[in-house]
């Protein structure tokens, strides 16, 4: 299902600004901004979980405080499709389905070089708490965790590559480790890539799910930025 066949171009009319993607009486789903947090933490700044909230507060007139169940995160300079429960029931059934990893997440991400045409990865990854940075460790080390993505690239311009990656385990700082240690480092990373610059071209694409009442499969989608480094790539033929 598209999202234009099921709800119109809107916003949440806050600051900064969030597109909804679509919306019913269970599910709020966004395209999160890069630089936007996903849940507010320390430093104050705009996160998209109290955003939701302020519109929903004010859209639907509700006296307290919005319910609205944060289900998953998109690191801070990712952008892309972002999922919330605006229900317990909604919440409690999606997350079974992310724990059960039968919801399908795509991701869009130019990388620095010439990436081959496909790949399946898999690493074993592990928090170094000192550096504060994931790292490739061996399968029989302490703590660490199998990480698994399978990517196909789509096209290559100017030194650069775009892929379309699909996660098969959910770790945290995955896609950028997993890439990096490849040698086709995320454009823009300045925790585990080369540049030094520019917010991470990072996009959470598409999301696909289960609906929690009517049972059937939806598909949400954002299109990615349209600055660089995305914009010398034509995603037109690539929907």
């Amino acid at each position: 299902m598209k999202n234009a066949d099921v709800y119109p171009m809107k916003t949440i009319q806050t600051n900064p600004d969030i597109e909804i993607i679509f919306e019913d009486n269970h599910l709020l789903v966004v395209n999160k901004p890069s630089g936007v947090l996903s849940q507010e933490d320390h430093t104050g700044k705009p996160d998209i979980l109290t955003l939701c909230k302020k519109y929903l507060k004010k859209e639907y007139n509700k006296p307290g405080d919005a319910f609205l169940g944060l289900l998953h995160r998109l690191d801070r300079p990712v952008s892309g499709v972002m999922v919330l429960a605006k229900t317990s029931k909604a919440a409690s059934r999606i997350s079974e389905q992310i724990r059960k990893r039968s919801v399908k997440k795509r991701y869009l991400v130019v990388v620095e070089g010439s990436a081959p045409p496909n790949a399946f990865l898999t690493h074993f990854l592990k928090k170094n708490s000192a550096s504060n940075r994931v790292e490739t460790a061996k399968p029989n080390s302490r703590d660490a965790k199998e990480a698994k993505l399978m990517f196909e690239k789509l096209d290559e311009q100017k030194g650069l590559s775009l892929l379309q990656v699909t996660l098969i385990t959910g770790r945290a700082h995955q896609i950028r480790v997993q890439l990096a240690a490849e040698g086709y480092p995320i454009w823009g990373d300045q925790k585990y890539g080369k540049t030094k610059k520019g917010n991470i071209a990072l996009h959470a694409f598409s999301f696909q799910l289960n609906h929690p009442t009517l049972k059937k499969e939806q598909i949400f989608s954002a299109k990615p930025p349209e600055n660089f480094p995305w914009s010398p790539f034509n995603f037109s033929k690539h929907s």
